[in-house]
């Protein structure tokens, strides 16, 4: 993480000495300024653009990957607007300019589809345990009792078979060792 925050530092004073030497340091800055007040008028169009593709998507009017993908892409440049420097406002400024999205939405949608696999499989392993049951009002000594409709529960280390289950909060509690 250090080192690509010290790749940034590099590549932003570099560009901003090359370009300091091009034109002059008073162009440099008003290019600076210049390319944060275009980018701050393109994510107020381009996030409502981008929302009212979200909604039609949401309605099956378009595809939702498509929406998904200019909505990561107007994202990421517009983070990239915020982050000070003429190289991060040149890539927020292409990301959020409709031709850059619609040139780079298929590569986003190849890598979320290679990528969304893996974390299915990595949140599938940590996914609580869920027990069908309900509530019973009936109280016993002043606590609710929950029943399973039928199946098995593991409950201190083993696994009850029943058709009916009763427990109460207490059974759930931490206990100190």
């Amino acid at each position: 993480m250090l080192a690509l925050f010290v790749l940034y530092v590099v590549v932003e004073v570099a560009a901003l000495v090359a370009v300091g030497n091009a034109l002059g340091v008073l162009w440099t800055v008003v290019l600076l300024i210049g390319g944060s007040l275009v980018g701050s008028v393109l994510v107020r169009s381009q996030g409502r653009r981008v929302l009212d593709g979200l909604r039609r998507a949401s309605r099956g009017e378009r595809s939702a990957g498509g929406a998904v993908a200019d909505g990561a892409l107007f994202a990421a440049g517009s983070v990239a607007m915020f982050v000070p420097g003429l190289v991060t406002t040149v890539i927020g400024l292409l990301l959020l300019i409709p031709p850059t999205r619609w040139l780079l939405r298929p590569a986003v949608m190849w890598a979320a589809a290679r990528w969304l696999p893996q974390v299915a499989t990595a949140t599938r392993r940590m996914r609580p345990t869920v027990i069908d049951g309900e509530i019973l009002d009936d109280r016993v000594d002043g606590s609710t009792q929950a029943s399973t409709a039928s199946g098995s529960l593991i409950l201190k280390g083993q696994v009850i078979e029943a058709d009916r289950i009763d427990l109460t909060p207490g059974d759930f509690r931490k206990r100190n060792p």
